[in-house]
């Protein structure tokens, strides 16, 4: 029993109107983790309080009414801050709540809920009698200490693990088993597991530190697993930033997906290229998973991703981008593995660029590249309505819209059609459900310019030029663009530039 809380029993003091009610006995719920000793009840919903062995003065809260993985939070650091939180709110409800809520939601309801004249002599007894100050900025510390606390090393009884008592449990962990395939856990097939190659290789690369624990040897080639690490803050700070947008606008735009990416920082396209006994294998295939370490709001973790987070040992308080990739042996028998290395290559990422509009050919628009920073300038040839034909998304019950602006221009300097695409800002209109038309096939575009619009595409509508002009470096290459679609004709486009950048330069790791 720390001593804090054995000085404040001596005191007499009773914090049932304060919501922590002492109650005889020791009955627990499913969700009380083991080792806890349980200090008081809130009086609903079975929420209690507790200290849990192993873990010194912290006091945790216990919700059964909540949802997996909510049932438990740490709220005061020891039992006198916990006093000290009571001091600042009034009341134990809005520390045992303040992981579900906003620092807007949780101020509220202490405007709304002040302390009543019974709560407020009790409150003034602890003052006095345990010469403790209210918390400054209550939810702030909270949050602190929920933010950086491993919810991981939380131990809990068979009560827990059971369907029959918690409704959430969770299937027994599958035994770790890695094939070709390159699945995670879960999966299971006819093939025989790898043989487990220890690596234990730890680089940084990409402004990031990784590490590659072990290969598999298996019957039709090898498999590696990457682990990228980010800090708990970052993770905390993106979900904080976009989670709200989400949550607004209820579906984001291309362009704010992109942005979205480029901030996540649990995301990062690579391809990794294997030299086994300096001969280099093929990559045929990867899947990637991110862990999130659980937050205050955002507590629920990826089951597979923290599977695997506890098989490597790694560090359950950070984020992890986790990527399985498989390489073909090339040949028919398994070989030897000698030496071992990695080059680490960058795909390039979409960055959305400054919008413009075209109103006639010869029209120009004068941008700055991200990449290079380098002045190009983007010049329309042909610009005008098209029409493809209504049956040109074959014989269905829906309508598709056909209407939209073609153009083809060039950039000078050139930039390499890789690098650097253009899409409509707008989406396009949505398939309407009509009597089925005609079965046809290829749309027809007029002028010289052969434009094919599709709906849904990653960043919008694209197009196919096809003409007679050369990519050369004296002469820039002819390219071409499409709006979205629309039943009715467009009378404007704003377009927006897409770049595409690889920020970081390929580097090679000796593994073994």
């Amino acid at each position: 029993m720390p001593n804090t809380y054995r000085k404040f029993l001596n005191t007499g003091i009773d914090l049932a109107p304060l919501g922590v009610e002492r109650r005889a006995g020791e009955f627990t719920y499913f969700c009380t983790p083991r080792g806890a000793s349980v200090i008081g009840w809130a009086g609903v919903d079975g929420i209690h309080f507790c200290f849990i062995r192993g873990f010194g003065e912290t006091v945790f809260s216990v919700d059964p009414s909540a949802s997996a993985p909510n049932f438990v939070h740490p709220v005061a650091a020891n039992f006198s801050d916990f006093l000290r939180l009571l001091l600042a709110c009034g009341d134990a409800a809005a520390p045992e709540q303040a992981w579900m809520w906003t620092e807007e939601r949780f101020d509220l309801f202490l405007k709304e809920n002040p302390p009543t004249e019974t709560q407020r002599k009790i409150l003034d007894e602890i003052s006095v009698k345990m010469k403790l100050s209210p918390m400054d900025n209550p939810f702030r510390y909270i949050r602190d200490l929920q933010s950086s606390f491993n919810y991981s090393k939380i131990k809990y009884t068979n009560d827990f693990y059971d369907p029959d008592m918690n409704l959430y449990a969770e299937p027994a962990p599958t035994p770790w088993e890695v094939r070709f395939d390159g699945s995670f856990c879960g999966r299971r097939s006819r093939e025989r597991p790898g043989i487990e190659i220890p690596l234990g290789a730890r680089f940084e690369w990409a402004g990031r530190r990784w590490l590659i624990p072990a290969a598999y040897s298996c019957s039709r080639g090898l498999v590696v697993d990457f682990c990228m690490m980010v800090e708990a803050e970052e993770v905390a700070a993106f979900l904080d930033k976009w989670l709200p947008k989400i949550e607004c606008s209820g579906q984001l735009s291309h362009e704010q997906q992109m942005k979205l990416d480029l901030d996540n920082p649990l995301q990062l396209k690579f391809s990794p290229h294997i030299d086994l006994n300096g001969r280099r294998l093929r990559r045929s295939g990867g899947r990637s998973l991110t862990y999130t370490p659980p937050l205050p709001l955002f507590p629920e973790t990826d089951r597979e991703a923290a599977q695997v987070v506890e098989h490597y040992g790694l560090d359950a308080g950070r984020g992890w981008l986790i990527s399985r990739y498989s390489f073909p042996w090339g040949r028919s028998r398994r070989p030897d593995v000698k030496s071992l290395a990695v080059t680490m290559e960058q795909r390039p990422e979409p960055i959305p660029g400054p919008h413009f509009t075209i109103h006639a050919p010869g029209d120009t628009f004068t941008f700055i590249s991200p990449v290079n920073g380098e002045t190009h300038t983007l010049t329309a040839h042909e610009f005008g309505r098209q029409t493809l034909p209504e049956n040109s998304f074959g014989n269905d019950s829906r309508e598709y819209p056909t209407h939209y602006f073609a153009m083809s221009y060039t950039v000078d300097p050139n930039i390499p059609t890789e690098n650097l695409q253009i899409a409509d800002c707008e989406e396009s209109d949505r398939p309407r459900e009509v009597a089925p038309p005609e079965y046809s096939y290829a749309p027809t575009a007029s002028n010289d310019l052969a434009v094919i619009g599709i709906i849904g595409g990653a960043d919008g509508p694209t197009a196919i030029f096809i003409g007679p002009n050369a990519d050369t470096h004296s002469t820039p290459r002819m390219r071409a663009a499409c709006s979205s679609l629309h039943f009715d004709p467009p009378y404007r486009v704003e377009w927006r530039l897409i770049f595409r950048e690889k920020r970081f330069d390929d580097m090679t790791f000796k593994l073994m």
